[in-house]
């Protein structure tokens, strides 16, 4: 009785190892993989960024306005941006959120 006893609970032990182990894979292949698209987000930010900073910099800007519209530019109070949606027909006008508000 006392080997069955100690035979099932080696047994027992031995697949709740296996389970956690197994589990614990899975869980390290999730975290993997998330960081990889993570790695792949942060290169595209800071391609992005890059770009966004190199295109709207004033002296950019005052550059493609010389090369391009001549005189064309009028400054706007960054307030008064509005955003216009249609739905179904229906435009409604809603006030632009920034996101430092």
């Amino acid at each position: 009785m006392k080997k069955i006893f100690v035979i099932s609970i080696i047994i027992s032990l031995i697949l709740f190892t296996a389970i956690i182990k197994n589990s614990t894979k899975r869980i390290d292949d999730q975290i993997f993989t998330i960081k990889e698209n993570i790695r792949g987000f942060k290169k595209d930010f800071e391609n992005i960024k890059l770009e966004y900073d190199y295109l709207s910099s004033a002296e950019r800007l005052n550059e493609f306005q010389v090369m391009y519209f001549e005189d064309e530019f009028i400054k706007k109070d960054i307030k008064n941006i509005k955003i216009i949606d249609e739905i179904m027909n229906n435009f409604k006008i809603k006030k632009f959120k920034f996101t430092d508000e």
